[in-house]
């Protein structure tokens, strides 16, 4: 689970509904100082994570000259979803993200694709259905197929505890978990409040389908590898979901630029954010 360093938003930023042709969508939308953006740039989150995953990289990538708008996919967070679990097929939320794109690029704006963690394999979705809208991928914190067997096991359990515990029964259980983990409890009362929030807002049949889908995906590296679009794999030194070396194997068969930041683990964009947003900027600056 990601944990937002901060969660307040910059001066830069505001919050809204998104409306799309499938609907609305909760997002944090960054705008930068220059009168025309260099490019939009669409961020996806992860599993049980959020558009507040991305509150770090905001300031810093609408200083560069980017609009950055992080979303909450449907289901997750402040973004409606139903409670039938076949509205959470991958191909679906493949399609959120292209009606996304669409309502984003209505001025005809250079728009970049990223997508962390299960966000990533979303994305990877949606450019295989249709690359057309984007002028770029990066895939952050995402592996060529399913998470590793630990990860497999940890997340089957979570899909079973959702099938007859309710949300706060399961938040309960994970924090009795999580009881002995110096990082949990290190955690400020404010963030371990939002992150409470955050989990019973999402709906729960997102996370049995996203959760089932991580555990089963199948290895489409070699289809991404022949999308012609410019892409970017990007992870920390560390990952408990994917093996780092998965992800350098996969970013040498698409032809990426691979930046391993240093001293981050799952979630770059929030434990290291200023060097995240400079390396995603230099891509993104490299291909102008």
């Amino acid at each position: 689970m990601s944990k937002p360093p901060i969660l307040t938003l910059p001066a830069c930023a505001r919050a809204y509904q998104l409306v799309t042709d499938r609907g609305e969508f909760a997002v944090h939308d960054a705008l930068p100082a220059a009168e025309r953006a260099r490019g939009t740039v669409l961020l996806l989150p992860g599993f049980t994570g959020s558009k507040e995953d991305f509150i770090s990289l905001l300031e810093p990538l609408a200083a560069a000259g980017y609009r950055a708008v992080a979303v909450d996919g449907r289901g997750q967070h402040e973004s409606d979803g139903p409670a039938d679990e076949a509205a959470y097929a991958q191909r679906e939320l493949a399609r959120d993200v292209l009606a996304q794109a669409q309502a984003l690029r209505s001025g005809g704006e250079r728009l970049h694709l990223l997508g962390h963690s299960l966000g990533g394999q979303i994305a990877r979705a949606a450019v295989l259905t249709d690359a057309s809208p984007f002028c770029s991928l990066t895939v952050m914190s995402s592996g060529p197929a399913a998470i590793s067997e630990s990860q497999q096991a940890r997340t089957r359990m979570l899909g079973q505890a959702l099938g007859f515990m309710s949300m706060e029964e399961v938040w309960q259980e994970m924090q009795r978990m999580d009881a002995e983990n110096s990082a949990a409890a290190d955690t400020p009362p404010e963030l371990r409040e939002f992150l409470h929030r955050r989990w019973l807002a999402t709906a729960p049949a997102q996370l049995i389908v996203t959760g089932h889908q991580l555990t089963v995906e199948p290895n489409r590296t070699a289809e991404l590898a022949r999308v012609p679009l410019p892409k970017h794999v990007i992870s920390g030194a560390q990952d408990y979901a994917w093996p780092v070396p998965e992800i350098d194997a996969m970013a040498k068969e698409l032809s990426a630029l691979r930046t391993v930041i240093r001293g981050a683990g799952h979630s770059p964009n929030a434990e290291r954010p200023t060097a995240t947003a400079e390396a995603l900027v230099r891509f993104w600056n490299g291909l102008a």
